[in-house]
């Protein structure tokens, strides 16, 4: 096929198009500056453009039959920050793509945030009404709704990830693994909170299942053409650290117990110290990112994505973090 991705300059985007081009896909890369070009996997057509105001859409959509949107923004200091691209930009290119002459089936690699907290003891569902509590995560529903109300003009499909780690992470294991290297991490005041995860290969895997099988959307049924997918398993937060610290050959590390007020302190500090490094530095722990620790658990269900898209995790957490950390030691080695 000939396949459009947004956003494969990113973790997950660079990971999904090699697996694209290996498979024998012709790939098309959309970034904001051709500066990039070595962030974009050999044998993918690059080409410079931008979801906030549309520049090289016409060029980038030519011909293709799918359109894998991963493109998105993570941390942002106000609203408008994350609405330019997950909302707006996923608004922008939906519109361009539904007007062509052969619309293209488009995959939106969304968030569980979108969707919201679960509730301790049973996984979130597609059928759930969302409840976003982060700005982020308004952001990603936002871009849901677009593409739902365009479902008439644009087949659609939305996949919800968890928490998603493997290789070229740049944030969660990393974040972890300097938990298990200083030997104390701070435990969030929700200490029974339960995480879903997914390794990026998972998500690769679901992303081109949803090229071509599954429901797509439906603006009279809002769980048609929705997706979780996690791996099946529950973690705990001390259980996540102490995984990271025995991939690295470490000790679990010391819990330590934060409370919720301190945590959105810290979050606080962290936003005003990024301020005064300058407009694009932005911290991981900020206060959106605090707004969702402090739900009571963050777990989902996989039988809808396993009925429709045959979708299996086949990546454990162990063996996840167990490549991880193998390859930085061969690359250390080396």
């Amino acid at each position: 096929m000939r396949i459009l991705v947004t956003g494969a300059t990113g973790f997950i985007g660079r990971r999904l198009t090699r697996r694209l081009l290996a498979h024998g896909h012709e790939v098309t890369a959309i970034a904001r500056a051709t500066s990039v070009r070595e962030l974009v996997p050999a044998g993918a057509y690059l080409v410079e453009g931008d979801l906030r105001d549309g520049r090289g859409l016409a060029q980038a959509a030519s011909g293709v039959e799918c359109v894998l949107h991963l493109a998105g923004v993570v941390a942002a200091r106000q609203a408008e920050g994350y609405d330019q691209v997950n909302a707006a930009g996923t608004r922008r290119l939906a519109e361009h793509l539904a007007a062509l002459p052969a619309p293209p089936r488009m995959v939106l690699c969304s968030s569980l945030a979108a969707a919201g907290p679960s509730v301790p003891g049973r996984p979130r569902r597609e059928e759930d009404p969302p409840a976003p509590v982060s700005q982020y995560g308004r952001s990603k529903l936002a871009g849901e709704r677009a593409l739902r109300g365009l479902a008439s003009d644009l087949e659609s499909v939305v996949v919800r990830p968890p928490i998603v780690y493997g290789p070229g992470d740049p944030a969660f294991v990393p974040a972890l693994a300097a938990m298990a290297r200083a030997g104390i991490a701070p435990r969030p005041a929700a200490s029974s909170c339960r995480y879903s995860l997914v390794h990026v290969d998972d998500v690769c895997t679901v992303m081109e299942a949803a090229m071509e099988r599954g429901r797509t959307l439906s603006p009279d049924d809002p769980a048609a053409g929705v997706y979780t997918i996690s791996d099946g398993v529950e973690h705990s937060w001390a259980g996540m650290c102490a995984a990271v610290a025995r991939a690295m050959g470490r000790k679990p590390p010391l819990m330590v117990p934060v409370p919720a007020p301190a945590v959105h302190a810290v979050a606080w500090l962290s936003e005003m110290a990024a301020r005064r490094r300058g407009p694009a530095a932005f911290p991981v722990v900020n206060r959106d990112k605090a707004a969702e620790g402090r739900c009571p658990a963050w777990t989902c269900s996989t039988d809808k994505a396993a009925r429709e898209l045959g979708f299996t995790p086949s990546v454990s957490l162990e063996v996840g973090l167990a490549g991880m950390f193998d390859a930085d030691r061969r690359k250390t080695s080396c």
